[in-house]
């Protein structure tokens, strides 16, 4: 793909995601998951990876993916419509699927258990799932429990794409050595997208590109000339 067409898809995104994009709701439990009748994105990370900054950047919210965070939820699977067709009543495009953090040290273990059935289940079970994001903080580079979802996706046949977060907090020699070594590693996985996406919410690095990716996944490649 040549930078033209890379230009004319990211400025598609743009406008895509201008449309609208509002909360569905919250599932604690698989009986609570919205019908899988849409495509669904997934975006998943450790505790304080940017998770929230990066669902804001991508859809140019300032808070979309704080509207369902209130006591209780944290250990919920967040669902969002994005899209609309103009027809009244009519599907949302696709949906994003916000993820609750994982590596969480002081977390009670039924807390951590309850949290990891209930990511699994989805991961191996949802069919209408087009792709995942994980999101590593791009200043500590992949952790175990990185590696931990990174396997469990690729045991759940799930196709996932590598987002470096907050790009703009370390050196461009360190963040050039750090995405060098993710992307070495994210060979080694079956299911990871080769590329590694290296992104910062504040700045807006790389967040056009990433946005056009995130459509394509849940739209299909042709998603341009369809619209």
């Amino acid at each position: 793909m040549d930078d033209v067409e890379q230009s004319v898809r990211e400025e598609a995104a743009s406008r895509l995601f201008s449309g609208p994009v509002d909360f569905l709701l919250s599932a604690p439990q698989l009986k609570f998951l919205p019908e899988p009748i849409v495509p669904e994105i997934a975006f998943c990370g450790r505790s304080n990876v940017g998770k929230s900054s990066l669902l804001n950047a991508l859809t140019g919210r300032k808070a979309i993916a704080r509207a369902s965070v209130t006591p209780g939820r944290t250990q919920e699977l967040n669902f969002f419509d994005v899209g609309r067709p103009q027809e009244e009543g009519a599907l949302p495009l696709f949906r994003l699927v916000d993820m609750p953090g994982y590596g969480f040290a002081k977390a009670p273990v039924k807390v951590v258990e309850k949290w990891k059935a209930l990511v699994k289940s989805y991961l191996r079970g949802r069919a209408v799932l087009a792709r995942t994001l994980v999101l590593v903080d791009s200043r500590h580079g992949l952790k175990e429990t990185d590696r931990e979802m990174m396997t469990m996706l690729d045991e759940a046949a799930v196709g996932y794409r590598i987002v470096l977060t907050k790009t703009d907090k370390i050196k461009a020699s360190e963040l050039a050595a750090v995405a060098e070594k993710t992307a070495a590693e994210a060979k080694k996985h079956v299911a990871a997208y080769p590329e590694i996406h290296l992104t910062s919410s504040e700045k807006g690095m790389g967040i056009a590109a990433l946005r056009a990716a995130v459509i394509a996944d849940a739209l299909g490649e042709g998603w341009l000339g369809e619209g």
